[in-house]
């Protein structure tokens, strides 16, 4: 069960935050694209900054991506966040730097993605808080296309044992 959501919502506008805060959660590692921002965007969206400036009040809110610096830190600088930009996620080297760097325990971090492999496998490997948005579109990358693939497959064993169901959410 290990890529299995821990909380599962549409968007990042419908998590509960104060209910993350009240859990311990002081962290929150968001992945970028389908998730923060359209996979062809080149900028922040206006609704996305006000959530993430709202969120920096209670949170370190930080962007972990798979994709390459120049795109990430165009965001990251937007959003006056840090950043981990080529991050191949599901590996977790990431995850230390940033638990070493903060002096956080895995018990404080929340990974918020649109991905069962790569995001919720990160917050598996990591011992993290996984929260599963929607993909904020169908369109991805070509390489994303592989992990849709077999992210299909494992919600579907997920749903036959009436563990997880697209589009039925939970907290």
């Amino acid at each position: 069960m290990k890529y299995l959501p821990d909380i599962y919502k549409k968007n990042i506008f419908d998590i509960n935050y104060d209910k993350l805060k009240k859990k311990g959660i002081k962290c929150l590692i968001f992945d970028l694209d389908n998730t923060l921002a359209l996979i062809d965007s080149v900028k922040v969206e206006s609704n996305v900054k006000e959530l993430i400036t709202n969120l920096k009040k209670s949170f370190l809110v930080i962007i972990v991506s798979n994709s390459p610096k120049r795109r990430v830190s165009k965001f990251s600088e937007d959003l006056d966040v840090d950043s981990y930009p080529f991050a191949l996620k599901p590996t977790i080297r990431t995850l230390k730097k940033i638990k070493s760097k903060y002096y956080l325990e895995s018990k404080n971090i929340a990974i918020i993605g649109d991905q069962f492999i790569t995001d919720m496998g990160y917050g598996y490997k990591g011992n993290i808080t996984k929260i599963f948005v929607d993909p904020l579109t169908v369109k991805d990358l070509k390489i994303t296309n592989i992990n849709r693939y077999l992210e299909e497959k494992i919600m579907s064993k997920y749903s036959k044992s009436n563990l997880f169901k697209k589009g039925k959410y939970y907290e």
